[in-house]
């Protein structure tokens, strides 16, 4: 699904993303804009996060500002071209579903959607047994 996002995105002109950038854009779209929260969530460095975070904002995708409720640390910020690809990524992956949906049939999608909605508790510890 990821593939075939970037490709569609890269054939509609922009250029691609690495997977660290386009997980640190998912988490921004979902509202999590302070690096040390998007370092935390990805189980990431703080200077791996800032690193790439710091490309996105060269490649014009995101801006620092300060936060608001703590002007000592920045949050990023979708920049007007971000928002672009976003919308434009949005459009994508509504096509991809439909694309799914013919491929392997909407009751199957329909399952995937709910697994994947499911609350899947906490990660399990598998022993090793030696």
């Amino acid at each position: 699904f990821d593939d075939a996002l970037q490709r569609s995105l890269k054939a509609a002109g922009w250029e691609p993303v690495t997977r660290a950038e386009s997980m640190v854009i998912l988490h921004v779209l979902v509202g999590t804009r302070r690096p040390a929260d998007i370092a935390r969530a990805l189980r990431l460095s703080r200077q791996a996060v800032h690193t790439t975070i710091g490309s996105l904002v060269d490649a014009g995708f995101f801006a620092l500002e300060p936060d608001p409720d703590d002007g000592r640390i920045k949050i990023v910020v979708l920049t007007e071209r971000g928002m672009r690809m976003h919308a434009d990524a949005n459009m994508i992956v509504e096509q991809l579903g439909v694309e799914l949906e013919r491929r392997i049939g909407k009751r199957h999608v329909r399952s995937l959607r709910a697994a994947f909605e499911a609350d899947w508790g906490e990660p399990p510890v598998v022993p090793v047994g030696r």
